[in-house]
């Protein structure tokens, strides 16, 4: 690790520990150097499979695409900045799990779905709106009721 101070290759580790549930290591450093001290972060690097587009385009996989899309839908309603990142967390973890190298997009807007269904039921009809594409207010009425009877409010 190169010292961020003065460029030097040469530093050593001072300390180490799991940070976020074990999925980051942070270490302290220091430089041997010019004695400055810094931490690091470690995460593992994988790749996650390729998106397929329903006109069977291939799309990388892009986690700020993703909070933006859920940030849309949970625009102005009770849900915590940690619960987001949760969903985020959730949703990469189910496509980091595939055994296939290409998933297909719907499948992703799924799992959004569900997130989005868990954490507040007036997202999840946002977002299902614009992605199942409701034509007229017949389609939200038919959906809203599915919610409803789901949980037992109808």
């Amino acid at each position: 690790m190169r010292c961020p101070f003065c460029q030097s290759d040469d530093t050593k580790v001072l300390d180490t520990r799991l940070i976020d549930d074990g999925s980051q290591v942070r270490r302290r450093r220091e430089c041997t150097a010019c004695n400055e001290r810094y931490s690091t972060r470690e995460v593992v690097d994988l790749n996650p499979p390729k998106l397929v587009k329903s006109d069977n385009s291939r799309e990388s996989f892009s986690e700020d695409k993703l909070r933006s899309g859920l940030l849309k839908s949970l625009e102005k309603r009770p849900v915590t900045t940690a619960q987001v990142e949760t969903a985020i967390q959730h949703i990469r973890h189910k496509l980091m799990i595939q055994s296939e190298r290409e998933v297909p997009a719907s499948k992703l807007g799924q799992w959004v779905m569900q997130e989005l269904k868990a954490l507040d039921e007036v997202a999840y009809i946002r977002f299902a709106s614009v992605y199942r594409q409701f034509q007229d207010v017949e389609a939200f009425r038919l959906e809203i009721d599915k919610l409803m009877s789901k949980n037992g409010k109808n």
